[in-house]
């Protein structure tokens, strides 16, 4: 039977944790926060899915620096053009860490462990980015989502950890 009153919707929205640990693994700060997953990156997991197009299940995750930042993600934001900010490169891997992620369950998906990050300068961040590029700023690929930190900018020492879990 239908129900006539029966509406169903489906949101891309997805979640960011951020510990930051010291050189001696002491929590310096912790967050967790929201972000917003652009046009671009709704477009093309709707693509991979109802339309059966090309999939890449290689994402990374990147940074968001406090410096020369100007405004906030946007949705129309892609991995080439995101006016108002730029990614954070102060870490000594050689790439943007890979984002591994595990099975989905209860409607959502979530790395299998966490991002790392080796700090290898002072700097502060805004925030996180998921992309479909490994290069560190890089600017192909799809720009899925970017959020913000919740308490405001967050400040990291070299020698600190950076460990970044996301849900979607």
């Amino acid at each position: 039977a239908l129900n006539s009153g029966a509406a169903e919707q489906a949101h891309a929205t997805g979640r960011y944790t951020v510990e930051c640990r010291d050189a001696a693994g002491n929590i310096r700060w912790s967050d967790t926060f929201d972000n917003l997953v652009t046009t671009g990156g709704k477009n093309d997991a709707l693509d991979k899915y109802l339309s059966g197009s090309a999939y890449t299940a290689a994402w990374y995750l990147g940074l968001i620096s406090a410096t020369g930042y100007g405004a906030g993600p946007a949705a129309g934001d892609t991995s080439a053009s995101h006016a108002g900010w730029a990614e954070d490169q102060n870490y000594s891997q050689a790439t943007r860490p890979t984002a591994g992620f595990a099975s989905a369950a209860a409607g959502s998906k979530a790395l299998s462990s966490a991002a790392v990050y080796s700090i290898n300068a002072n700097t502060t961040m805004k925030g996180c980015f998921l992309i479909a590029n490994s290069t560190k700023g890089g600017s192909t690929g799809v720009l899925y989502s970017a959020g913000l930190f919740t308490a405001g900018d967050k400040v990291v020492q070299a020698g600190d950890t950076l460990n970044v879990s996301y849900t979607a």
